[in-house]
């Protein structure tokens, strides 16, 4: 289904909905479309936006994302890349963390070959 906005030649315009592009220019040609206000035949196609998804929409796999890691790991602050460095090392034991990190810092965590991955969102939480 598509919708198109419509306009008459009495510059009326209304909105409607259809199977295809194909099946609103088959009614159009064949005057079986007329305006909602004035009756007319003469019917063409408007200048439309397009429907795009909702800011929320995308956000949603980014929010339980987010509520997962949040009920699952410990947020770290700004000490994540020696948190994740110690934990690599055996010197603290592992457990999952997230936090910040400069570019410098995420860089050197992955030269040494410690796991990281930046996450697309920003922590709800800070404690340090």
């Amino acid at each position: 289904m598509i919708r198109f906005t419509l306009s008459c030649e009495n510059a009326h315009s209304f909105e409607s909905w259809f199977k295809s592009n194909e099946a609103c220019d088959e009614l159009m040609t064949k005057g079986l479309l007329n305006c909602e206000t004035c009756g007319s035949t003469t019917i063409r196609k408007s200048l439309m936006t397009p429907s795009v998804a909702l800011k929320s929409q995308v956000q949603t796999p980014i929010e339980k994302l987010r509520r997962e890691v949040e009920a699952n790991s410990e947020y770290v602050g700004t000490s994540f890349a020696k948190r994740a460095r110690e934990m690599h090392e055996g010197t603290t034991p592992d457990k999952p963390i997230y936090g910040e990190a400069n570019a410098a810092e995420a860089k050197a965590l992955i030269a040494d070959g410690i796991p990281v991955l930046p996450l697309p969102f920003i922590p709800t939480k800070k404690v340090n």
